[in-house]
């Protein structure tokens, strides 16, 4: 994987199945005036390229339309093999894909109405020694995920559908909280009607 050594990396993790919004989901359209019509990976993505420079999608085998996609709009992309083990095999396949990353800020492909400042926070927080970090909206913790170099083992150890959540729960003490005013950190395409639900602005 070509990105640069001792960079914080962008993952989007973009190989879920999609199956409680009926499949497809990354390539539906968003309608609200930010998406202007683009699907809601390619937004997701976008923004995440705005606010890390080295960003990798990770898709499932043979889903080629997304990988184009997102490959169009800045991340080089991984194709997981075993993308129906869970997202915790996503994450594990890209972090194995960036062994050289000084850390990584964990982005979900559904979440288009994520600010790339929020995202460039917690990147800066990782660059500046973070174990862990992540945005907080009203007391609420949301996406994208930051971890340290020093995780690594753990993230590539990963399987199942919690993704790094046990990571989280381990490092709960040193997380470094990031105050942001971006609801769009805690809202998600999960079903065909949440994508005319654009979050209320900050």
């Amino acid at each position: 994987m070509n990105v640069r050594s001792q960079a914080v990396v962008g993952i989007l993790l973009a190989a879920g199945s999609g199956v409680r919004f009926g499949g497809q989901k990354l390539l539906a359209r968003l309608p609200s005036p930010e998406g202007a019509g683009e699907c809601v990976g390619v937004i997701s993505c976008r923004h995440l390229v705005a606010a890390i420079p080295e960003v990798v999608a990770v898709v499932r085998s043979g889903d080629g339309a997304l990988a184009a996609a997102l490959g169009a709009a800045g991340a080089q992309v991984v194709r997981c093999d075993n993308a129906d083990a869970g997202m915790g095999a996503s994450l594990a396949c890209a972090v194995m894909a960036t062994p050289q990353a000084a850390g990584w800020v964990v982005a979900l492909a559904d979440m288009p109405w994520i600010a790339p400042e929020s995202i460039a926070r917690v990147a800066g927080a990782i660059a500046a020694g973070a174990t862990v970090a992540a945005p907080f909206h009203r007391g609420l913790r949301g996406h994208p995920v930051g971890f340290a170099r020093s995780c690594y083992a753990e993230l590539a150890a990963l399987s199942g559908d919690e993704g790094a959540k046990a990571i989280v729960a381990t490092h709960r003490d040193a997380i470094v909280r990031i105050d942001v005013d971006d609801p769009g950190t805690v809202h998600d395409v999960d079903t065909p009607a949440n994508l005319t639900e654009a979050p209320p602005s900050a």
